[in-house]
């Protein structure tokens, strides 16, 4: 049978079939997929047929389907590994606030460019827009700026008093969304203001460190009663990209691409090298500083701060 993986707790995976039953499968042997050295050969939205085991409700899993698309990220404690966050995506939505918690301008250039990588649409969400002072809807607008100039759509939102959640809604419907963020952005609260019945449980804020409590331990999968589904993801603290060579990052920041056709060479990274269109524009600020010291850091490593005169 054929179904779609809608939790992963580790060893057991629950399958949504046709008819909306689920079924708690495990996986045949080991899998590897193409090579991917990932802690989760299997994902929330992976498509897979499985068998039941004899005289049991459970079953196990035979075949994953080739997947049209996936999010990854480092694993959090075995830095050569990988964790797949979810597959088969259509729309990724990235859910940002500027406080309680902040979430920095790296954390959103590293998210876009692994999105863009694996060809996954992302919608920014500002939310919390509520409790904005007057200084922080400044700072958001400016962020804003940023994004839709580049091509990201922007929505500001507010799970609480209801503010586009309508929006949202239009682009979710017969959709696999994913919602993804620091802990304590708000990802389980929107789900709840957008569908009341799944009734999520939510945490609150600590307020000493401004930081989420983590109340989604595992990815999952839930059926919308407009069309769809929605994959609610835990909160990321950080954001390890994977596999990018230094050569291919500048193509998945969508502005450095479009003009690196006009730099002298055609391997040009963008930091030394002469005649360089990206370091051209940003000298007349048509790219954000904060977008360029975000592609330095990745080019340099998760742990490293590359420096560079960048008008050179």
């Amino acid at each position: 049978m054929k179904g779609v993986v809608t939790k992963s707790t580790g060893s057991w995976y629950t399958i949504y079939i046709e008819n909306g039953k689920k079924i708690d499968c495990r996986l045949k042997g080991k899998f590897r997929i193409k090579g991917i050295k990932s802690t989760n050969p299997v994902a929330v939205g992976d498509y897979v047929n499985f068998e039941f085991e004899q005289g049991k409700e459970t079953g196990v899993i035979n075949k994953i389907f080739e997947r049209k698309n996936y999010i990854i990220r480092k694993s959090v404690n075995l830095s050569k590994q990988t964790h797949i966050i979810a597959a088969n995506i259509d729309t990724a939505f990235l859910l940002v606030t500027l406080d309680s918690p902040p979430t920095s301008t790296g954390f959103i250039d590293r998210f876009l460019a692994t999105a863009e990588a694996y060809s996954i649409p992302v919608v920014i969400l500002f939310n919390k827009i509520d409790m904005y002072s007057s200084g922080l809807l400044e700072e958001k607008k400016a962020l804003e700026n940023v994004y839709t100039s580049i091509g990201y759509t922007c929505i500001d939102v507010s799970a609480t008093k209801n503010i586009n959640i309508d929006k949202i809604i239009a682009l979710m419907k017969g959709k696999t969304t994913m919602f993804s963020g620091h802990s304590g952005v708000g990802k389980t609260t929107l789900i709840n203001a957008m569908e009341p019945s799944l009734n999520l449980k939510t945490a609150e804020i600590s307020k000493q460190h401004k930081q989420g409590l983590h109340t989604t331990t595992f990815a999952e999968m839930f059926e919308l009663s407009f069309g769809g589904f929605i994959i609610d993801t835990p909160g990321i603290k950080g954001f390890g990209v994977v596999d990018f060579e230094p050569q291919e990052i500048g193509h998945y920041f969508v502005e450095f691409f479009k003009l690196s056709s006009k730099c002298k060479y055609n391997n040009c990274l963008h930091i030394n090298e002469p005649n360089c269109a990206v370091k051209e524009a940003l000298k007349k600020n048509e790219i954000a500083l904060s977008r360029y010291n975000s592609y330095l850091q990745i080019i340099a490593g998760d742990e490293e701060h590359y420096r560079t005169d960048i008008y050179n």
